[in-house]
């Protein structure tokens, strides 16, 4: 199975002592159907890149960009279309695949909008990028303007940079006809056989090989007012990929590494030091020196964890006390009642809400 992260951000899978980057589920399943439609075979497609078609059901899980890529590969063969990249960025709105999408599109203009994505970017597919965090630059060169795209080896991946720019042009050109928007492309990677298709599909001259993945673009763009936005469904979606960010940032610390390997093993008590360091790939001493980095030791972090789970199972009377009792790791109800008691000063009865 592709390593994968919930969306509570609790990775399963991983290399030693290494976080994989990461695309949501949402964003790899529009690949998916989108080849299905050119003919592929879903299980096929599943089953050659590595994906476990259960992991995509839910839009906000994490799938490991290594997979995403392993499909992307698979659906050009299969569908026989080496500039499927290309048709897959031109053939669906952003807002379709991702809450990203949705947020940008309830911000005021375009320029807004982009401010939006670079603060959401990671939610929808995790590259490399400069240390300021932010991947899409608008920057002004010899009286251009150009929408840079700032990740790192871009070449690695171009289908990536072909699926992106042909969102951003076909979008604005599917919503927004007689607005100015695109007015040349640079890429970075050499012209590959199916060249022709960029300038068919993206409509503008493109120059391959160049110094910049950019979109020459109109300024007025930046200024274009979007159709019908909407303030509180920015609001409410912000808060959801808010805490989605933070999932997603927690997973890229130990402790939050810790905790994902932990969570399905506390009702079995078997919560040891040794076990975990072995399922991240590290020494026990090699994982007590990176917790004591982050300030937490660990009898520390499971006693936390146990009182976080213990709290929310109990909360709304999800679960009754024996319950929590066993989910959390005690044999014993009694064991539990003290500890809970030490975390709240309360029995676990009356922590429960009513």
């Amino acid at each position: 199975m592709t390593p994968v992260i919930s969306k509570h951000g609790f990775q399963r899978q991983m290399p030693r002592g290494k976080v994989l980057p990461t695309v949501s589920a949402g964003y790899a399943n529009n690949l998916l159907q989108f080849a299905v439609s050119r003919g592929a075979n879903a299980q096929t497609l599943a089953q050659r890149s590595g994906i476990d078609l259960k992991d995509l059901r839910d839009p906000d899980n994490r799938i490991a960009l290594a997979g995403y890529i392993a499909l992307m590969n698979v659906s050009k063969e299969l569908c026989r279309d080496p500039a499927l990249a290309l048709h897959l960025g031109a053939a669906k709105d952003f807002r379709e695949i991702s809450i990203v999408g949705l947020i940008c599109y309830a911000a005021p203009t375009m320029g807004e909008g982009l401010q939006e994505l670079n603060r959401y970017a990671r939610l929808t597919v995790e590259v490399d990028v400069p240390a300021d965090g932010v991947r899409f630059q608008i920057a002004r060169v010899g009286g251009a303007t150009w929408l840079v795209d700032r990740r790192r080896d871009p070449n690695g991946f171009p289908e990536m940079t072909e699926s992106t720019w042909s969102r951003f042009i076909c979008e604005t050109a599917r919503h927004f006809p007689d607005a100015a928007f695109a007015k040349a492309v640079h890429v970075t990677h050499a012209r590959p056989e199916h060249g022709a298709d960029y300038e068919r599909v993206w409509k503008v001259p493109v120059t391959f090989g160049s110094d910049k993945n950019a979109i020459m673009i109109d300024g007025s763009w930046l200024t274009l007012e979007l159709h019908q936005p909407n303030r509180y469904a920015f609001g409410v979606l912000s808060t959801h990929a808010d805490r989605l960010l933070k999932g997603l940032e927690n997973a890229k610390t130990v402790r939050g590494q810790v905790e994902g390997v932990l969570i399905p093993l506390l009702h079995k008590g078997d919560v040891g030091m040794e076990r975990v360091a072995a399922q991240l790939g590290l020494s026990r001493q090699s994982l007590y020196r990176r917790l004591k980095q982050e300030g937490v030791g660990f009898e520390q972090l499971v006693d936390d964890l146990r009182r976080r789970m213990a709290l929310h199972y109990l909360s709304g009377k999800k679960t009754s006390v024996n319950e929590t009792a066993y989910l959390v790791g005690f044999s014993d109800p009694s064991s539990f009642s003290r500890a809970f008691k030490r975390w709240t000063g309360k029995s676990p009865r009356g922590g429960r809400s009513d």
